[in-house]
């Protein structure tokens, strides 16, 4: 007879992303999962597989949030310009409420994996067209709206605020102060005028 769960499979992915993301894959190690998750190493490959397995998809659940809080998050805003604009400041100012300095996950991952493993590069890449294709969505409702030009090239624009996006968010770990990440926010959104 099997075994019946006694944790919530949510719940504890929930909890290994954020292990993952504080600590990165290869400073986690598997008995770091038992004890933070407080299920054992067996009920752990049971139920996802080996340590590279878990964090892919605690991975695909943070890049899966993510994307739909974005999507959510600009298109609150009636004005696409303004939703950029409150979007990256709110980047900028994540450096004051980031307490334990963890910075963002992908671009965490980015920096720790992608030069070792293609799976992961792959991975990174989906990420990049998924929020890309998200900022191009945006832009286009921008350029119907009349609050950009139908001159502009939507695709190496969505591609720009994509990089902003993870800069903004690389430099939210480095000294750089808030008003100058502020600065930098204005000064590049010139660019959609």
């Amino acid at each position: 007879m099997p075994r019946i769960k006694s944790f919530d499979e949510n719940a504890v992915l929930e909890k290994a992303m954020h292990l993952f993301w504080k600590n990165g894959f290869y400073a986690t190690s598997m008995q770091d999962l038992v004890t933070h998750l407080q299920i054992n190493r067996a009920s752990i490959y049971d139920t996802y597989g080996d340590k590279m397995q878990l964090f892919l998809k605690a991975f695909s659940h943070y890049r899966k949030t993510s994307l739909s809080d974005l999507k959510m998050f600009l298109y609150s805003h009636n004005s696409v310009k303004e939703g950029f604009k409150k979007l990256f400041l709110s980047i900028a100012e994540e450096e004051e409420t980031d307490k334990g300095n963890i910075g963002c996950f992908v671009v965490n991952t980015t920096t720790e994996l992608t030069a070792h493993d293609d799976v992961i590069k792959s991975i990174i890449q989906n990420n990049q067209d998924m929020f890309v294709n998200v900022f191009l969505d945006h832009l286009k409702r921008g350029v119907e709206s009349g609050e950009i030009s139908p001159e502009k090239d939507l695709e190496s624009l969505a591609l720009f605020l994509f990089t902003l996006n993870n800069g903004i968010k690389v430099l939210n770990r480095t000294n750089t102060s808030t008003t100058a990440l502020k600065k930098m926010v204005e000064s590049a959104l010139t660019i959609l005028d």
